[in-house]
């Protein structure tokens, strides 16, 4: 079962993708920036099968690529895939869900490098909202919507999330981070794409089953944030540069998330290269400091540092490697700015 983790200390990571498409060039920049907490960098520029969704639907069963979309023939017969899934779940065997060097070459190369320096290891999976609203059946109707399918794809993910946690528990880093990736989170409390609670609960309740160190959230949006701190998530990883006037709204709710032990990644160096050159190392300071000052109201000052992560916004993949170095080195000077208190 899924735990909190030690607290982190106000460490620099990064979320999810980068504009590369050598994975050694990549690994190799991630561990310049953020040797302390690095993280395996999805690739989705070398091909559609390292883009979230497409990289951790592969192994749903009945799974088709019909005209560029991810489909499944719900009307056909895929009882004995799906008995598989739901017996390795019980059985607690990720073995047939193991990262591939087609979907995962970030990870895979991150694995293989001596990380003797991190105090925690990250990675990521695809959620299963957020699968389930972009695999849709021959009616186009994303299968999420299917409740024998939604169900499915909690239990799945939950291998998927188990074999890669044990791919970065064999490096030796003292605690690892499987941190699932939903963006459609933003659709929490919607009426245009409606996404039950109660889907949403059972699902990360699968996934944190079958996960024994930390398991985390990261949403690029606004949602819901006191249902998701409500999870326990043992990292909730957002949009600080969007999103973060939103999220201070919980501000109280957040105190408690905090001193249960939950930690918050505040994305605040903004992963698009356009909006990065807008900003200066003295701005994005001045951005934390402001959530310090909206913060300290409700919870104390250094515990809000202890139970922190600082992180681009999202994804790197609105700029070019040259700009993602950037991005990378300025959270990681960042970071050292908020531990320090400037």
């Amino acid at each position: 079962m899924a735990r909190f983790l030690s607290p982190t200390n106000g460490r620099a990571t990064g979320v999810g993708g980068l504009p590369h498409t050598d994975p050694a060039r990549a690994v190799d920049d991630v561990l310049a920036a953020f040797p302390e907490v690095p993280y395996a960098p999805g690739l989705p520029n070398r091909g559609p099968f390292e883009q979230i969704v497409w990289n951790d639907a592969r192994v749903l069963p009945g799974l088709e690529l019909v005209e560029g979309r991810l489909v499944v023939d719900l009307e056909a017969d895929h009882s004995e895939a799906m008995e598989l899934v739901y017996l390795d779940f019980v059985e607690g065997n990720p073995a047939a869900y193991g990262p591939a060097p087609e979907t995962y070459s970030g990870l895979l190369e991150l694995v293989s490098r001596d990380l003797s320096s991190a105090a925690l290891v990250k990675g990521q999976v695809t959620g299963p909202v957020t699968v389930g609203m972009q695999v849709v059946d021959r009616n186009k109707r994303p299968v999420l919507y299917d409740e024998t399918y939604a169900d499915l794809m909690g239990k799945m993910l939950a291998l998927r999330a188990r074999a890669i946690e044990e791919r970065l528990a064999a490096t030796g880093v003292p605690e690892t981070l499987v941190v699932l990736n939903e963006p459609y989170w933003a659709s929490l409390g919607s009426t245009v794409v409606p996404v039950s609670d109660e889907t949403v609960r059972l699902a990360f309740e699968d996934i944190a089953s079958q996960v024994g160190g930390g398991f985390g959230i990261h949403c690029c949006s606004n949602t819901d944030w006191s249902f998701v701190m409500d999870l326990d998530p043992a990292v909730l990883s957002m949009d600080a540069y969007q999103t973060a006037t939103e999220f201070l709204l919980y501000a109280s709710h957040a105190a408690a998330y905090l001193e249960r032990g939950g930690i918050v990644a505040w994305g605040v160096v903004p992963a698009d290269a356009r909006l990065f050159a807008e900003e200066s190392e003295a701005s994005l300071v001045a951005r934390m400091a402001a959530i310090r000052a909206a913060m300290a109201e409700y919870v104390d000052p250094a515990l809000l540092v202890r139970q922190s992560l600082i992180t681009p916004s999202c994804g790197i993949k609105f700029a070019n490697e040259e700009e993602a170095g950037r991005i990378q080195q300025m959270t990681a000077t960042v970071a050292r700015a908020w531990r320090e208190g400037v």
